[in-house]
């Protein structure tokens, strides 16, 4: 009976792990993809390697966490390990269902802290730090997309935009016996500057879904008289990430994903940064949190600190009756610099084939703060005010339904 169970629950952390695979896949290298930089299996191969070396390092103290700290390594019979993984998987299929991004980590740590709860083992200490990580992280991210999207994104768009993403940066040459591959010799330094930016960022992304998702799906089974050894679990876990990244992921990659689609290629970089840099850090320290909610979290920060630009912080905190009529939204980021010259092509423009616009023979300068005209908004939105809300319910719901869920089944049933 205990072999069927260790085998149900390697089984059921391969489902999670291929679901996870499949979605990360397309936020690591959707900006890649769609900007024809690399193709889906070259994305599928990079994304497995990198989130293997994330996982192998960052992420055995998230492992650590899950397994031992939040509730004793004893708790997780192979019974209670299949409970608690069922329900990180029944919260993916709900998601997915309902076309919103839960969080597999808070998920995943609500149905441990069930189980925690129901056996009275519980770390209450280490779950208020958790707890307040999981407030921290998304406003420190919006807050620095706000700052970067006020103060420093302008330039950045003006200076450093990307407009020449028209050919892949590596070509295969068929002319001879055997196909052999060549550097694109039409492309210029700042397409190649580019094209590494992209796809580096896009391996860095993969190593934080790898170091923060992992313990997701094998955390249960790793442990003291566990399943699997976490070596053993970091293996499995990104065995399952490939399988995903190399089936369910490339339907998500071919159409570039709607979250992205229509998000500039410079905003999309700056995105990745700053999500991928404060779950990395909340990895090392052993806190799971969820990648998705640090990267939204950036995408509304940013845009909003674009769109902020066309009043003062005074104006902001008191708007006067004839001070300027300023509508904040993350639409901002695909704002026109001014009219003469066009912000840079979004990835979905790139996806679409869509030939980019001319540059300017000089850069213009940037308007000061304040200033209007060339403040006004694209009506294009990347962020739906309403689809904001429905994934912040569900942000909070699924964790909340996976304790309220799981404490009975730990404290009646088991």
């Amino acid at each position: 009976m205990v072999s069927l169970l260790v085998v149900v629950g390697i089984v059921v952390a391969v489902f999670v792990g291929f679901n996870i695979g499949g979605s990360s896949t397309g936020v690591s290298f959707g900006p890649a993809v769609g900007s024809r930089l690399v193709r889906k299996t070259t994305a599928g191969v990079l994304f497995v390697g990198f989130a293997l070396l994330g996982a192998w390092t960052v992420g055995r103290n998230v492992i650590a966490t899950m397994s031992s700290s939040i509730v004793p390594a004893v708790q997780f019979t192979p019974l209670a390990s299949v409970v608690v993984l069922f329900f990180t998987g029944a919260s993916l299929l709900v998601s997915n269902l309902y076309g919103v991004p839960a969080s597999t980590s808070m998920t995943a740590v609500g149905a441990i802290v069930g189980l925690g709860l129901a056996s009275g083992t519980l770390n209450q200490a280490l779950m208020f730090t958790i707890v307040s990580a999981w407030i921290v992280a998304p406003l420190s991210s919006l807050t620095i997309g706000a700052v970067v999207g006020r103060y420093i994104y302008p330039y950045l768009d003006r200076y450093v935009a990307f407009t020449k993403f028209d050919l892949h940066l590596v070509q295969i040459d068929r002319s001879g016996s055997f196909p052999r591959p060549r550097f694109n010799s039409n492309a210029s330094l700042r397409d190649v500057a580019g094209s590494l930016s992209v796809v580096a960022i896009g391996c860095y992304m993969a190593f934080s879904a790898g170091a923060s998702n992992a313990a997701n799906a094998v955390a249960p089974l790793v442990g003291e008289g566990g399943s699997l050894t976490v070596d053993q679990g970091v293996l499995l876990a990104v065995f399952a990430f490939g399988v995903g990244s190399f089936t369910i992921a490339r339907r998500t990659l071919e159409t570039v994903g709607d979250d992205i689609t229509e998000l500039p290629i410079l905003a999309s970089l700056i995105v990745s940064i700053v999500g991928g840099t404060v779950i990395t850090v909340l990895s090392y320290l052993g806190i799971p949190a969820s990648l998705a909610v640090s990267t939204t979290s950036t995408i509304i920060g940013l845009g909003w600190g674009r769109a902020s630009r066309a009043a003062t912080l005074t104006e902001l905190a008191t708007p006067a009756p004839d001070g300027p009529d300023v509508e904040v939204s993350t639409g901002a980021l695909v704002t026109s610099r001014v009219e003469e010259a066009p912000a840079g092509p979004t990835i979905g423009d790139i996806a679409r084939e869509e030939e980019p616009t001319d540059e300017p023979d000089e850069a213009l300068d940037v308007p000061d703060i304040g200033a209007e005209g060339p403040a006004d908004l694209d009506e294009r939105s990347l962020f739906d005010p309403g689809a904001a809300k429905r994934i912040a319910i569900m942000w909070v719901l699924t964790p909340s339904l996976a304790v309220t869920a799981s404490y009975p089944v730990f404290a009646f049933l088991l």
